[in-house]
Order: structure tokens, then sequence, then C-alpha cells
């Protein structure tokens, strides 16, 4: 049986994210895992594609963009505050801040992130900053 566990948003990221936004981990069980993730103001994230996790998203800062693509499907949406999405596993994908504001999220990871490997670097629709 696992501990109850509480923690407070970090005030230093933790890591950088394969796709080169700033994690603050929060915490995790055995079926998943917490992140904080911020993208600086007018940002543009790397292309990764998750090998075996898949995530769930939740805007909490900042406006911007998020592409997804997986097979035959693609798509473009617009994200901002109060926003919820998937990110299935062996989905490309690729996100940008637009405007003032940096972009943050909070994200879930099923099962938990298993280290270095995982996020495989893939062609975006647009030019990377970080």
């Amino acid at each position: 049986m696992a501990d109850f566990s509480i923690k407070r948003l970090p005030q230093v990221p933790d890591a950088v994210a394969p796709d080169g936004s700033s994690v603050r981990v929060l915490l995790g069980l055995a079926a998943g895992g917490m992140a904080h993730f911020e993208l600086g103001p007018e940002q543009v994230s790397k292309a990764v594609m998750h090998r075996t996790v898949e995530e769930l998203w939740f805007f909490l800062t900042g406006e911007g963009q998020m592409w997804r693509k997986q097979g035959g499907r693609e798509a473009v949406d617009d994200v901002s505050a109060g926003l919820c999405l998937t990110i299935p596993q062996g989905t490309l994908f690729q996100f940008r801040s637009l405007g003032q504001q940096a972009l943050t999220a909070v994200g879930v990871t099923m099962p938990p992130w298993p280290g270095e490997g995982e996020a495989v670097a893939v062609e975006g629709i647009w030019k990377s900053t970080v």
C-alpha cells in the first residue's frame, strides 16, 4: 500500500523535458505520475513522441497551440488556461506559447515516466526555439 504523500510545487524546475520545457516533478503512484510543465513566452518546444507512456495535460496559464499527429490523424489545437487534452501513446506532438505569458500545464503520465530514452525526437511543424 502506498504512503499518503503531499508536495508543493517546487520553486525551481527539477529538469528540462525532452521537448525543452521546464519540469517540476510533483507526485506519483504505481499507475502514473504528475508534473508541472512550463514553456516561456513566445517559445516553441521540440517535437517528440513517447514510446510507452500516454499523458493527460491540463493547461493552467498562458495561450498557445498544441500539434498532435498519430497515423492518419493530425490536429493543431489552440490551448489556454482551463483546457485539458490527451496525448495517446505513440503520438507525435509539439507545442508553442503565444503571447507574453508562459504556457504552463500539469501533466499526468501513465504509467509513470520510465526515464531516458522514453521520448524520441521527431520532425514537428514549427521550428523549435528551446
